[in-house]
This record gives C-alpha cells, structure tokens and sequence, in this order.
C-alpha cells in the first residue's frame, strides 16, 4: 500500500475529515498502487464541487455534534463490536473511538463520489480502502486501546508477555491462528461419526458411513465438500454434523474427501478433479450400493465441481442423479461478490507463470494464502479482533471448532487452481455451453434433475443473488432457499439447535429481489425443509444396511481416513 501515511490521516482518530483535501492523497495513493498502475485514473478524481461541498457540510454538522458531547463530557456508546467494552465510555478513548468513525464514515461517502465507470475497479478501490481503515482502528494500538491498558496494568504486563508469545508462535506457523490448536483433534472431537474409507486414489478417499437408524432409505447420498478446505465441515461435533443428520433422517450416506495437494500433485488439473474425482466417486458410490440413481449434494467449490462432473456425463449419455442439492454455489460468476477484486487478467496471468505451468513450473496455491484471503473480505471480524485479543491483551485463543477447521488449511494444486480462476471467475464460461472439460461441451442446461439451491444472505464469498442467478442456469423443477448468516454459519445450522431462520417460496423468478419479496420467513434450519425434500427422492426404506464397502471395494481404514489428517 504506497504513500499510506498521508492517505491514513484522513481517517486517523486525531484529525477531523476534509472532503476536498482528501482528494490529493487518495489521488496519488491510488496512482501508485499496482491494483491500478494500468488504468487511467485521473479523472476519477474531477469531483462535483457542489457534491463536495455537500458532503463537508454534512461532516461539519455530525462533527459539531460530536464536539459538543466531547465538551460536555457525556458518555459514549458503540454498537461497533471494537469499542463495545465499557472503557471506550470515557472521555478520552470514546473521543478517539467516535472520530474515527465519523472520518471512516465519511471517507467512504468521499469514494460514492468519484465518477469512477467501471464497477469492478470501485469495488476494488473501496476495497482497499476499507482494509486501510480497519487497519488504522485505535483498538489496534496498545497506546489508544483502554482495554489492552488496562489489562496490563491488572496483570502487572503479564499479559504483554503472553500476547508476545501468541505473537512468536503464530509467526513460527506463519500463520494468525484464530482458535486454540490444542481444542480439537480430528477423528476425536471432530469428525467421529463411524465409517470406513472404502476406495482411494491420489485425488480423493470415499468414506461411507454406518448407519444411524432403524431404518433406511435405498438410495445412496453422495457428499462432495469443497476441495479448498477438508471436509469435516460437513462433520463437525456430533450436535452439529451434517452427515450425522442425514444419517439419522435414514439415508446412507457417502462422502468425498479430498487430499491435501503436495508438489506431487501441483500439474493435476480441473479436467482430472471432475474425472478422477467427481465421476470416479459417482462410479464407486453406484457400484458399492447397487443403486444407478443417486442423490448427489455439493458445497461451494464442492458444488461447481459436482455440476462440471454431472455435464460432462450427460455429454456422454449419463445421467445418475436422482436428485441435486448444491450449497452457497457459483456457477454463473457474473458477480463474485468482494472476491471479484482479487481477479484480472494480470493477476491470473501471473498465477498461471508462478504456479500453473504456463511459465514452465507447477506449484501450489497454498491454503494460507486462500484463508488470509477470505479474512481479510471481513477484516473486523476475521482478522484484526484476533490480533487485538492475542497480542495486545495477551488472551489465549478462543476453542470453536469452526475456527479450528476454517485454520486447517489445505493446499490446491496449480494447474487446478489457475484453470478455475481463468474460466469461471475472469471469463466466466461454464453458462456458455461451449466450454470444453474432460474432453466433452460442457452443457449445464441438459442438467434436468430435481435441484435444491441453498443460499446464505449474509455470505461474502458467494453472494446469495449470485447463488440464485446460478440455480436459474439448470433445467430441472428447483427449489431455492435463502439461509440467514453467512457462508459457513448459514450452511452449518442443526436444526435441533432452532437458530436463526431461512426464506422460501415456490416461485423462481428472473430477479433474486423479487423473488426474496414474495418469500416466506420461516423460523430455524433449512436443515427441516431440505430433509423433507429429500425424502421425496429417496426411493424406499427398509433394513439399514450394515455391512460396508463390497467384495470389490472393500474398507481400507475406519473413517475419518488418513487425507484429511494430512496438515499443511
């Protein structure tokens, strides 16, 4: 970030906010930045005078009142998270909290300004702006930090020294580690419901599960988590395991789980995660249950590679699911959302040089730079809180097992990883119906079968619009569900928990708002509407079926398996 002092004084604590001189250095800020280097971008900055002036007119209004609190000493209160505690109420440090916020406030209103044509480069200008800001927040200090002050003082810097040893181990991991590592452990707290691996290969093990009920029924569901993460997602604690539920509604259950790439894979491609792994889990699960229909689930990356595999064998005559779930899902990339800042023709180009082969070498896009990357999309609540806990108030790390998975971090192989960018989030070519995977025209209209779309409206990495535009893109009678909370909260809801709520509607028209107008607010988990669902695709019940595996694929170790075991 150059030129970042000067630029950072316009939203600093101690400085009131001045539209019209805040242009120069956000002016030249912006001219030195790499995001930009290739754009002309100085007639972003012929700002409207009377716009200007509006603005500052409204700053001197809300600052004056601010003034006449700080003289008359009444006390503060926050609904920002960063200064809720009761020492931000004072004078001093409220002073700070409350003019940061109102110079943060308003140099965002300064960017709403800027005749600035291309939406994609907004987004990213305001993006980096906002990571400025969230850096330049007096919590992140000892020095304005009353609470970390004050810890100091009650623990006799006790505390200063243990933020000082969280801060030498995460820089040893080379990584902000934002949960207790010594929490949880998979296959003992995490990832326990019973199974066996029953097939492997070096993309993928196949876990399939005991059975939880008294009965069960005959079709299989097949669970393909997204291979940028391990999939115990799906199986966390028992309370809140989503295999577990299913198991339990009476569906067998089968579950792929990628490996964690190493160099030894880094050359693997898209083409060979949709054939090796996709299509070679659909073939293992058909030929283990003796069922040729099954019920096929995706999450995420999970889902848009579930899709390719499904188009690529309909293009081959094909056609073995029975039933579709795909879980906050991208298969139009139209608008990514915030990630869509991180994505160019320049930044790609460099991916496939540095890692993708293009420039003679593979290698790996490493997981920590995949989850710094979706900290930093919601860098007060992923990233700086953590920092301000562990190193300035020496706290230790709080034990949630979402957490402790969302550090477990795994690497994707180059070649993958590059393709991915290239065709779906820069050219956006899996909705053309001409792009070529696994040697077939991929065709995501001859998708027919009965679909259930699941979106989270308060997800930063798929936008829940972009979800629902996705879903419009298959052929089949789908149901769209919008859940509340975000990308992984809004997905990992048990419903014997009874949180949050989710929206529904049997109508699926063009525009995502229209159809959130005439939905149905219904209180807890989309977990009790899609289970319902599901039933109606499920085929019979009868005896659970206990014996795992077959003559042909019989079991190679008990579940969790030794991939997901494999840290980065």
């Amino acid at each position: 970030m150059h030129n970042m002092p000067p630029f950072s004084a316009f939203f600093s604590a101690n400085l009131p906010f001045v539209a019209r001189a805040a242009l120069e250095p956000l002016r030249s800020w912006v001219r030195q930045s790499p995001w930009f280097r290739d754009h002309d971008t100085d007639a972003w900055f012929e700002v409207d005078a009377a716009a200007l002036e509006c603005l500052q007119s409204e700053y001197n209004g809300e600052w004056a009142t601010l003034g006449m609190q700080m003289l008359t000493q009444q006390p503060f209160a926050f609904t920002d998270s960063r200064f809720a505690g009761s020492a931000w109420n004072q004078p001093l440090f409220g002073s700070l909290a409350a003019l940061y916020l109102l110079n943060s406030r308003f140099l965002m209103r300064l960017l709403d300004l800027l005749p600035i044509d291309s939406a994609k480069l907004r987004t990213r200008l305001a993006f980096l702006v906002e990571q400025l800001i969230a850096a330049g927040a007096p919590s992140n200090f000892l020095g304005s930090n009353p609470e970390a002050l004050e810890r100091a003082i009650d623990t006799g810097g006790a505390s200063l020294f243990s933020g000082l040893l969280h801060l030498a181990s995460d820089l040893k991991e080379g990584k902000l580690r934002q949960c207790d590592s010594a929490a949880f452990e998979v296959g003992v707290n995490l990832a326990t419901t019973p199974g066996q691996v029953v097939y492997q290969n070096p993309l993928f093990q196949l876990i399939q599960y005991a059975p939880q009920s008294a009965t069960q029924y005959k079709r299989p569901l097949l669970l393909v988590p997204p291979a940028i993460n391990k999939y115990y997602i799906l199986d966390m604690q028992p309370e809140s395991s989503f295999v577990r539920n299913a198991l339990e509604q009476g569906h067998p259950v089968y579950l792929v789980s990628w490996r964690n790439a190493d160099e030894s894979l880094a050359a693997t491609t898209w083409d060979d995660y949709v054939e090796q792994g996709i299509v070679e889990a659909i073939k293992v699960t058909q030929a283990i249950s003796g069922e040729q229909q099954l019920n096929l689930l995706g999450y995420c990356v999970g889902g848009t590679l579930l899709a390719c595999g499904l188009g690529v064998l309909a293009a081959r005559g094909e056609k073995p699911a029975a039933s579709l779930t795909l879980l906050v899902t991208l298969l139009d990339f139209e608008d990514p959302g915030v990630l869509g800042v991180f994505i160019d023709e320049k930044i790609v180009r460099y991916r496939e040089h540095a890692i993708g082969g293009a420039g003679g070498h593979y290698g790996l896009f490493r997981g920590e730079d995949m989850g710094n990357t979706f900290s930093l999309l919601r860098p007060n609540e992923l990233w700086w809180n953590y920092g301000v806990d562990k190193y300035l108030k020496g706290q230790k790390p709080r034990s949630l097992d979402l957490l402790y998975w969302n550090n477990d971090h795994t690497h994707l192989p180059g070649a993958m990883y590059c393709w991915y960018l290239r065709h779906t989030y820069l050219q956006n070519e899996l909705k053309t119906g001409k792009l070529e995977v696994c040697g077939e025209t991929l065709d995501l209209s001859r998708l027919d079968m009965p679909t259930y779309v699941v979106g989270a409206r308060e997800d930063h990495i798929v936008p829940w619009r972009s979800a629902f535009t996705s879903a419009r893109l298959l052929k089949g009678p789908t149901r769209f569900v919008l859940g509340a909370s975000g990308h992984i909260a809004g997905i990992i809801n048990p419903a014997s928990k009874n949180k949050r709520n989710y929206w529904t509607s049997d109508a699926l028209p063009a525009d995502p708002d229209q159809w959130l107008e005439g939905a149905t607010e219904q209180p807890g988990s989309w977990w009790l509407d899609w289970t319902h669902w599901l039933g109606q695709h499920a085929g019979k019940q009868g005896k659970p079926i206990t014996r795992l595996g077959s003559a042909d694929y019989p079991p190679l170790e008990p579940a969790p398996g030794q991939y997901v075991l494999a840290r980065s």
